[in-house]
């Protein structure tokens, strides 16, 4: 039997991986210039972890998640991302105590793992950089983050990206926005794809995110969560913004886009570069504000 690596891996070999030492030290740099410190978390964790944090019904639960049954009968997950881990080690080392000094900002590298049809541009192991901070409700932290991704791009010199915003609000208006979405997209039903036909009923939000052809058409005319904003959420949302326009960083705003994890409130972003036609997504992210509070932690905003 001829030995080979796993489908959906990659090999960096010793003159690859010169450059990917660059970017992870270039990186650090920038992640430390602005107060945020590595934190190392298993590469495998608890299933539940995962399943609560990203959602029962998003695609990572239903079709991506590595996980398997140990020898002592636990039921374990490769980590398909990194802020569920991040929560969790929040909460349990007990880094919202009053001792330790607010905001909590960490930055972490590794592998994640999710499976996917192996493309260009994704992998089923992936190497992932991020960022998370606790404790601080303030939009300037959202707009801290999004600087600073944008002052890496500048700095290993990746060129041409788009940053994409959006808000999902609050509660009450993501209550009130699902079912003026569903209103709209019920008479549309039978020509939706067969996930986006599954998702309205489950999840009505992810038929935006749907990369299908016919589903794409359909949203153009969707209702914009913009129109359901409570108060506080829209003036976090304009607060966003006149901080973006006073640093002079372009954005457009994208409200077809949710990100494709439950956890999500008010600010969302993503950076969006164009390869060759292919439009690829090469940093995203957003405030988590219940999340902490979701895993028995106190209410913290993230």
């Amino acid at each position: 039997m001829k030995l080979q690596k796993p489908k959906g891996t990659a090999d960096i070999l010793p003159q690859e991986s010169q450059k990917w030492q660059y970017v992870e030290m270039m990186a650090r740099a920038v992640f430390e210039d602005y107060n945020f410190r590595e934190i190392r978390t298993p590469l495998f964790e608890s299933y539940e972890l995962f399943s609560r944090a990203t959602g029962e019904t998003s695609d990572i639960v239903t079709k991506e998640m590595y996980d398997f049954d140990d020898k002592g009968g636990r039921h374990i997950a490769l980590r398909p991302e990194g802020t569920a881990s991040t929560v969790r080690a929040y909460i349990e080392n007990k880094l919202f105590a009053p001792e330790v000094p607010k905001p909590v900002k960490m930055y972490y590298m590794g592998s994640m793992f999710r499976y996917e049809r192996p493309q260009s541009g994704r992998l089923r192991e992936f190497h992932q950089f991020g960022v998370e901070c606790f404790g601080a409700k303030n939009p300037a932290i959202d707009v801290e983050i999004i600087a600073m991704a944008q002052s890496l791009f500048e700095q290993i010199g990746i060129s041409g990206v788009t940053l994409h915003l959006n808000s999902l609000g609050d509660l009450e208006t993501r209550k009130a926005y699902r079912t003026a979405l569903i209103d709209y997209l019920t008479p549309f039903e039978s020509q939706l794809s067969k996930d986006s036909q599954r998702r309205l009923h489950e999840n009505p939000l992810r038929v935006l995110d749907s990369k299908e052809k016919e589903d794409k058409e359909i949203v153009k005319g969707a209702p914009s969560i913009l129109d359901y904003l409570t108060e506080e959420s829209q003036n976090h949302f304009d607060m966003t913004r006149e901080l973006l326009d006073g640093l002079g960083i372009d954005y457009v705003i994208d409200t077809n886009m949710v990100r494709g994890l439950d956890y999500y409130n008010d600010t969302i972003f993503e950076f969006i570069v164009d390869v060759k036609g292919q439009e690829l997504t090469v940093c995203a992210g957003g405030r988590y504000d219940g999340l902490v509070e979701y895993f028995d932690g106190p209410a913290t905003p993230g």
